[in-house]
C-alpha cells in the first residue's frame, strides 16, 4: 500500500513534466498558421517561437524562491494555473501581444516545473526507488512531446482555426493536474527544515517508510544540524557546496552541447540537409519521438539497478559513435538520407537512455535539503540557457560550417563528457539524500 501511495504521489507531480513537454512542442504545429494569422515578419515570428523559451529561463531562475518560501505543493498549484491560463489565453487571443504574453506565462510554468517537480519527487521517494520515480518526470516530458505531435496531427485536419484548438487543448490536462495536486502531501523535508513541523513531517514519512520513518526523521535533522542549516538563508555559493555546484553546472552544459535541442527542434531541417524530402522528414521526426519515448521508458526501469554513472558511461560512448557517424555521412559528397536517419535514431536512443533520464534525477539528489531548491534552480537554469543558445546558434553553424563539422563539434563535446563521467561523476543510487549530501561536502 505504501509503495503504491508514493508512486501515485510521484505520478501526479510528474504530470507537471507532461505539461512541460506538451507546452514546449505544441507550438511546432501551430507556428505557420500563427505567422499567417497576424502576418508576422521574420523577426516577429522569431520572437513568437522564442518567447516561451525566455519564459522558461525566467521560471527556472525564480523556481527556488516559491519552492522554499511557500512550499513545494503550493508552487505546484501555481504551475498548474500558469499552464491552464497559458493554454486558454493563447487559444483565445486576438491580439499578437496578448498571445506573446500567454506563451511567456506558459514558459514560466515550464521553468518552475523543471525545478519544483524533481525536487518534490526526490524528497518523498525511498532511496531504492528514487531514480525511477524522479525519472517519471522525464518520461512524462517525452510523453508530452509525443502526445503534442499526435494531437497537432489530428487537430491539424480541422481548417484555419485548428491552431487555436492545438494550443487550447492543453487546458484539459492542466486542469486535471490542478485537481490531483489536492491529494498530494507537502514534502516532509520542507516541513521539517522550513516550517519546523515535526508531527506532520513524521506522518508523511510514515507513509513513505513505515518501518524506519523515525530514524529517517532523525537523520534529516542531524544532517541539517551538521550542515549548519540556516533554512532559506543558506547561500548556494558558499565553499562547502562547491562540488555539487560544479557537478550541476557541468552536467547541464554537457546535456545541451550533445546537440539534443538542435536535433529535436530542427529534425526536419537536418533530414532535409541529408537529402530526404519534406514528407519523409516529418515521418522521421515522429520516429525520433517514438525512439525517445521507448528508451526513456527503458532507462527509468533500470536506473536504480544499474546506477546513474553506468548509464552515463554507456550513453557517452554511444553518443560519440552515433554523432561521429552522422558527421562522417555529412562529409560525403552525397549524404545518404536513410543512413543519417538511422544514425540519429541511434543517437536519440543513447541520449534518452543516459543524459535524458539521468539529468533531473542526479541534480535533484546531489544538494543537501537546505539548498536543494537553489541547486535544482542552478542546474535547470544552466540547462535552459544552454538550450536557448544551442537552438539559436545551430542554424547559423550548420549553414556556415556544414553538417559534418557541426556534428563533429558535438562529438568532441561528448568525448569531454565521457572523461567527466569517468573521472569525476559520483554514483548516487540506493543512498539516502542525507548520505549523498554528506559525501558531497568533503
Amino acid at each position: 500500500m505504501t509503495k503504491n501511495t508514493v508512486i501515485a504521489w510521484s505520478f501526479v507531480v510528474a504530470l507537471g513534466g507532461f505539461l512541460f513537454g506538451f507546452d514546449t512542442a505544441v507550438i511546432s504545429g501551430a507556428e505557420k498558421a500563427v505567422q499567417q494569422y497576424w502576418s508576422l515578419s521574420a523577426v516577429e515570428h522569431g520572437v513568437t517561437m522564442a518567447i516561451a523559451l525566455l519564459g522558461t529561463v525566467a521560471g527556472a531562475l525564480m523556481g527556488a524562491y516559491p519552492s522554499d518560501r511557500f512550499g513545494r505543493k503550493r508552487t505546484l498549484f501555481a504551475i498548474a494555473a500558469l499552464y491552464f491560463f497559458s493554454a486558454l489565453g493563447t487559444a483565445l487571443a486576438h491580439d499578437w501581444y496578448l498571445f506573446i504574453l500567454f506563451r511567456f506565462l506558459g514558459g514560466i510554468g515550464v521553468g518552475v516545473s523543471s525545478v519544483t517537480a524533481p525536487i518534490y519527487i526526490s524528497e518523498i521517494s525511498p532511496a531504492d526507488k528514487r531514480g525511477r520515480l524522479v525519472g517519471l518526470f522525464q518520461f512524462n516530458v517525452v510523453l508530452g512531446i509525443l502526445v503534442s505531435y499526435l494531437s497537432n496531427y489530428l487537430i491539424g485536419q480541422g481548417g484555419e482555426s485548428a491552431w487555436r484548438w492545438m494550443l487550447g487543448v492543453q487546458a484539459v490536462p492542466a486542469l486535471l493536474f490542478y485537481i490531483l495536486i489536492h491529494f498530494v502531501p507537502e514534502s516532509p523535508r520542507w516541513l521539517l527544515l522550513y516550517r519546523n513541523n515535526r508531527d506532520e513531517a513524521l506522518r508523511i514519512l510514515k507513509k513513505v517508510n513505515p518501518i524506519h520513518h523515525v530514524a529517517e526523521l532523525e537523520s534529516i535533522l542531524a544532517s541539517a544540524k551538521a550542515m549548519g542549516n540556516g533554512g532559506a538563508s543558506s547561500s548556494l555559493f558558499s565553499k562547502k557546496y562547491r562540488f555539487p555546484v560544479f557537478l550541476a553546472i557541468v552536467f547541464a552544459v554537457f546535456n545541451q552541447v550533445s546537440g539534443i535541442n538542435a536535433i529535436i527542434y530542427y529534425a526536419p531541417r537536418v533530414f532535409e540537409m541529408a537529402g530526404l524530402g519534406a514528407q519523409s522528414s516529418l515521418l522521421s521526426t515522429v520516429g525520433i519521438g517514438l525512439v525517445n519515448f521507448t528508451f526513456t521508458l527503458i532507462a527509468i526501469n533500470v536506473i536504480d539497478k544499474v546506477g546513474r554513472r553506468k548509464l552515463m558511461l554507456i550513453g557517452s560512448v554511444g553518443l560519440i559513435a552515433a554523432l561521429a557517424m552522422v558527421s562522417h555521412s555529412f562529409y560525403a559528397e552525397n549524404p545518404n538520407g536513410l543512413a543519417v536517419t538511422a544514425y540519429l535514431m541511434i543517437y536519440i536512443a543513447f541520449f534518452a537512455f543516459s543524459q535524458g533520464a539521468v539529468i533531473w534525477v542526479f541534480i535533484s539528489e546531489i544538494f543537501p535539503t537546505e539548498v536543494r531548491a537553489k541547486g535544482q534552480t542552478l542546474g535547470s537554469l544552466t540547462h535552459w540557457v544552454m538550450a536557448a543558445i544551442i537552438t539559436f546558434v545551430f542554424p547559423m553553424l550548420s549553414s556556415s560550417l556544414g553538417g559534418g563539422t557541426t556534428f563533429l563539434i558535438f562529438t568532441g563535446c561528448m568525448i569531454l563528457q565521457l572523461l567527466f563521467v569517468w573521472k569525476l561523476m559520483p554514483e548516487t543510487k540506493g543512498r539516502s539524500l542525507e548520505q549523498i549530501g554528506g559525501t558531497m561536502m568533503h
